[in-house]
C-alpha cells in the first residue's frame, strides 16, 4: 500500500476532509446570502436616511458597500476556515493517534504480546473506556496465557512420572531384569490409575468451569453428606494414623447434587490427609449460618503461608511443588472443589494461621 493510499484511508484525513467540506459549505452559504441580502438592506437604509443622492452617486455607494462587504466577508471566511481547519487538524491528529495506539496494541495482543498497554488519551469518557477496556483485555489474556503455560508444564510433569514408571518396568521386563509378577503389575496399574485420575480431574474441572457439567439437584440432609464423605475416607484415615473428628450441628436440608458435593467434601478431606502428619487431627463439621449451611474441613498439618492463600484453588498450584508431588496429589482437587461449589451457587474459602499451624476450608451452600 502506498503512502497516499494509507493517508487517504486514515481516520484523521477523513475527519479533516469532512470538516473542510462543512466549512466550505458554510462559507459558500454565507457568501451567497450576504451578497444577495446585504445590498438590498443597505439600499433600504440609505433611502430611509432621507439624504438626496443622484442615481450615479447612489449606484457608486452601493458598489462601494458591496465591494467592502465582499472583501470583509472573504477575509473573515478565509480566517475562520483556516482557524477551524487548524483546530480540526489538531483534534483529528489526537484522535488518530489514540485510535492508532489502540489498533497497534490490539495487533500486538493478537500476535501474542500481552504486555502492551494503552494510555488514556484524555479525549473524553468514551476514549478512556476504550483504553481501559483494551488494557483489561490484554491483562486477562496475559494472565490466561501464563496460567495455560504453567498448567501445560505442570500437566507434562504430572504425566511424566507415571509414564516413566510404566516405561521403566516394561523395559525391565523386556530385558529380563524383572518378571511380570503381581508386584510389577501392581506398580504399572498404580501408574495407569494415576494417569486416569489426572485425565478425569482435568475433564471435571473444565466442564464445571464451562458450565456444562451435569448437575442433578436433590433435597438431602446436609449432615448426611458429611457422614458419607467420612465413610469414603475412613480407610485412608486409619492407614495414615490420623484422628478424625466429626461435628454435625444441623438437621437442615440443601438442594444439591449429592455426588458432586460428596466429591467436594472428599477432595477437601483428601487434601487435609495429605498435609497432616500421623498423629494429627482432621475435623469436618456441618453447621447452620443464617440461610446457609457451612461445611468446615480443618486440619493440624502443614498450614499455608499468607502469600499462597489466594492461589490454592488454582489448577496445579502448589506452595511447595516437590513436597506436594511427594504426597501424591494431582494439584487439581481444590480447583474441582471450587468449580463444583460455584456451580451450585455456593462459595468456598481457605484460611490458615501460617505454615505448620494447620489450614481450614469452608464451603457454604444455601438451605432449602
Amino acid at each position: 500500500m502506498t503512502l497516499r493510499e494509507r493517508l487517504g484511508s486514515g481516520f484523521g484525513v477523513r475527519l479533516l476532509g469532512a470538516q473542510a467540506l462543512v466549512l466550505l459549505a458554510g462559507a459558500a452559504t454565507t457568501w451567497i446570502v450576504a451578497t444577495i441580502v446585504g445590498p438590498g438592506i443597505f439600499r433600504d437604509h440609505l433611502h430611509r436616511a432621507g439624504v438626496p443622492h443622484t442615481a450615479a452617486e447612489e449606484q457608486h455607494v452601493e458598489r462601494a458597500f458591496t465591494s467592502s462587504l465582499a472583501i470583509a466577508i472573504s477575509i473573515a471566511l478565509v480566517a475562520a476556515t483556516v482557524t477551524a481547519l487548524a483546530v480540526t487538524w489538531y483534534f483529528s491528529r489526537r484522535v488518530q493517534r489514540s485510535i492508532a495506539q489502540v489498533s497497534t496494541a490490539t495487533a500486538h495482543v493478537a500476535a501474542g504480546q500481552y504486555d502492551v498497554r494503552v494510555n488514556d488519551p484524555g479525549l473524553g469518557r468514551e476514549f478512556s473506556v476504550l483504553a481501559s477496556t483494551s488494557n483489561t483485555l490484554a491483562e486477562r489474556l496475559e494472565t490466561a496465557e501464563t496460567t495455560r503455560r504453567r498448567m501445560l508444564a505442570d500437566l507434562a510433569h504430572e504425566m511424566r512420572t507415571p509414564l516413566a514408571t510404566v516405561d521403566a518396568h516394561l523395559e525391565a521386563i523386556e530385558d529380563g531384569i524383572r518378571d511380570l509378577d503381581a508386584d510389577t503389575l501392581g506398580v504399572i496399574r498404580l501408574s495407569t490409575q494415576r494417569l486416569k485420575r489426572l485425565a478425569e480431574d482435568i475433564s471435571a474441572v473444565s466442564r464445571a468451569e464451562e458450565g456444562i457439567l451435569d448437575i442433578t439437584r436433590t433435597p438431602i440432609a446436609a449432615a448426611g453428606l458429611v457422614s458419607a464423605a467420612a465413610r469414603t475416607a475412613d480407610g485412608r484415615i486409619a492407614a495414615a494414623g490420623i484422628n478424625l473428628q466429626i461435628d454435625l450441628m444441623t438437621d437442615a436440608q440443601v438442594l444439591v447434587d449429592p455426588d458432586r458435593i460428596g466429591q467436594v467434601l472428599t477432595n477437601l478431606l483428601d487434601n487435609a490427609l495429605r498435609h497432616t502428619p500421623p498423629g494429627g487431627t482432621v475435623r469436618i463439621s456441618c453447621s447452620l449460618r443464617g440461610r446457609w449451611v457451612q461445611y468446615v474441613v480443618a486440619d493440624t498439618g502443614d498450614g499455608i503461608a499468607p502469600e499462597h492463600l489466594s492461589h490454592v484453588f488454582e489448577r496445579f498450584y502448589r506452595a511447595d511443588a516437590a513436597r506436594a508431588r511427594a504426597h501424591g496429589g494431582s494439584g487439581i482437587g481444590l480447583s474441582i472443589a471450587k468449580a463444583l461449589v460455584e456451580a451450585h451457587g455456593g462459595e468456598i474459602t481457605a484460611s490458615s494461621p501460617g505454615p505448620g499451624r494447620g489450614a481450614e476450608f469452608s464451603v457454604r451452600l444455601r438451605v432449602i
